[in-house]
């Protein structure tokens, strides 16, 4: 029997450190925001749905979609994030399906980094969920720096998910990613070593 780990966390709460750390140890992990962007290429399914929907001006000169100026207008309202949800949600779950599927066939464990597991219904496909958290200043000053936004965008964005006291109830193990990262490592060799 294949078992699939789900791993979250809200935005830049360290998910990619752990992440690498589960590949590093030889595990596959399917990456939600991977297949996203594979979805979102010129030609993709989701770069049509996007392209019917807001029309050619969320493209750069090259063709390829601006996802700079996507999610400031995706971002800009809640009416706007539910459009989008329910644009894209339909797609994207069918192709993480479709690669899970593909995947448990050849694995006995894997992982899937969805982060939006919560939030998007996904928490019936895991046998076990991972939620990495960290506290809100903290959250909020790396996603200033990591996506070069301003204090009020990147407000908005971690307004936009589930807080991480909610995701908490549905979590199996916790990882807190408020220390170094060396302590962070050590918690996902832990959690490893127990499967």
């Amino acid at each position: 029997m294949t078992k699939i780990i789900g791993i979250t966390g809200g935005i830049a709460s360290g998910k990619s450190t752990v992440v690498d750390e589960v590949r590093k140890h030889g595990y596959q992990v399917i990456d939600a925001d991977q297949v996203v962007h594979e979805l979102q290429a010129k030609g993709g399914k989701l770069y049509q749905a996007l392209l019917d929907w807001l029309g050619d001006g969320i493209l750069k000169s090259d063709g390829e979609l601006d996802r700079q100026k996507l999610g400031q207008m995706i971002f800009a309202s809640k009416e706007m994030l539910a459009k989008s949800s329910q644009i894209q949600n339909g797609i994207i779950r069918q192709e993480l399906a479709r690669r899970r599927d593909e995947l448990a066939k050849s694995q006995e464990v894997f992982f899937m980094d969805i982060p939006l597991l919560i939030e998007s219904d996904y928490v019936d496909w895991f046998d076990d969920i991972w939620l990495v958290f960290i506290d809100e200043k903290t959250q909020l000053e790396r996603l200033v720096l990591r996506n070069h936004l301003t204090r009020e965008e990147a407000q908005k964005r971690i307004a936009s998910q589930m807080s991480t006291e909610a995701k908490k109830t549905f979590a199996d193990k916790l990882l807190d990613n408020s220390g170094d990262i060396a302590t962070l490592k050590k918690k996902v060799a832990e959690l490893l070593a127990e499967l």
